[in-house]
């Protein structure tokens, strides 16, 4: 009984994203690892952008900042 939690920036993703996204983790397991797709369980986590970090920066500061060439 797969459960696959998938983490995202809140920007917009549609539910038609979300579907695709759920649909092709879903088979990719079934191929992979020979799951069974009734039990398999993917959750989409949006999370904002101030909440997510890199860099040791909130993605939202790391935006605002000039890149670097």
């Amino acid at each position: 009984m797969p459960y696959v939690n998938v983490k995202i920036t809140r920007e917009g993703a549609t539910p038609e994203q979300k579907a695709e996204l759920i649909a092709g983790i879903t088979d990719l397991l079934v191929r992979v690892l020979d799951k069974n797709p009734a039990t398999t369980f993917v959750l989409i986590d949006e999370v904002a952008l101030e909440d997510w970090g890199v860099g040791g920066l909130s993605t939202l500061e790391s935006r605002r900042r000039p890149t670097a060439s």
